[in-house]
């Protein structure tokens, strides 16, 4: 019996987890397929009595979907491809080559991390100014492309992959491009799958910078759109509000659940090396 209760403590621990966790989302849909005036009854009620999925037709009817979801995607699918890429290229420099200076060069990269993006925003949105970006998606696009968290993570994945495969393909003349690309990419999928679903989910949320770079509605992403459901001064329905935020996560979860399977992989690799 005695055994039996570290398991039930486990269980238990791991239950109250999924509450906290999914409990605000379970209110958020509830409260979604109820009135406005109900939304915030006391005290709270989990089970809507009727359910009225209006809300979500009023979604559509307010703001454009398609195209915000259209300019969404197309920037966060840029973003994480890219991140994927160079994040792969530059961890495997730092992993496996040897040129002066690259500790200290890495050292800076890392110390990037700890610069929130307010600190920089003002000298990038002159660049895409002056670039004459402003105003586009590329505005989005192109400054989130390098990220030093995916460079850290693929450098610390090359390094858990056998040394011995790249010296064979050295010894077999190989050049370091074909190495990269024919052996050590193919094997860093997982960690590369790591970096593309956190920028995806990352991005698709980023609320900041597309406050700060879009102008014109056409260019609007999700979560800016969705801001204009609240009306003027906060005079909109909770009710549709919150039913856009539920039909905002949808992407977000699909693309989880393709990739759950190489994300517990990565994961998961440093431990079974």
């Amino acid at each position: 019996m005695t055994r039996k209760l570290p398991g039930l403590a486990t269980y238990a621990v791991l239950i109250v987890a999924a509450l906290l966790t999914l409990g605000p989302v379970w209110w958020t849909f509830t409260t979604s397929l109820r009135p406005a005036a109900e939304s915030f009854s006391l005290p709270p009620s989990f089970f809507p009595l009727s359910p009225d999925f209006s809300s979500y037709a009023a979604v559509f009817e307010q703001i454009k979907i398609p195209l915000l979801v259209l300019n969404s995607g197309l920037v966060t699918a840029l973003i994480a491809a890219g991140q994927m890429i160079t994040a792969a290229m530059a961890g495997y420099v730092f992993a496996r080559m040897e040129f002066r200076g690259k500790n200290a060069l890495f050292a800076i990269v890392l110390a990037t991390m700890m610069v929130p993006a307010q600190v920089t925003i003002v000298p990038v949105f002159m660049i895409i100014r002056g670039m004459g970006l402003s105003d586009t998606l590329l505005a989005l696009i192109l400054p989130a492309i390098p990220t030093a968290f995916g460079t850290f993570l693929m450098r610390q994945y090359f390094l858990g992959l056998p040394l011995d495969l790249g010296e064979a393909a050295a010894i077999d003349g190989a050049s370091p491009w074909r190495t990269f690309f024919s052996i050590y990419a193919p094997l860093a999928l997982p960690g590369m799958a790591i970096v593309g679903v956190l920028a995806f989910n990352f991005h698709w949320n980023e609320f900041f910078r597309p406050l700060i770079f879009m102008i014109s509605e056409e260019n609007y992403t999700l979560p800016l759109g969705l801001v204009t459901l609240q009306g003027n001064l906060g005079t909109g329905s909770i009710s549709i509000v919150l039913a856009g935020v539920i039909l905002s996560m949808i992407p977000a979860v699909v693309v989880f659940l393709f990739g759950q399977r190489y994300l517990r992989e990565g994961l998961t690799a440093g431990a079974s090396k």
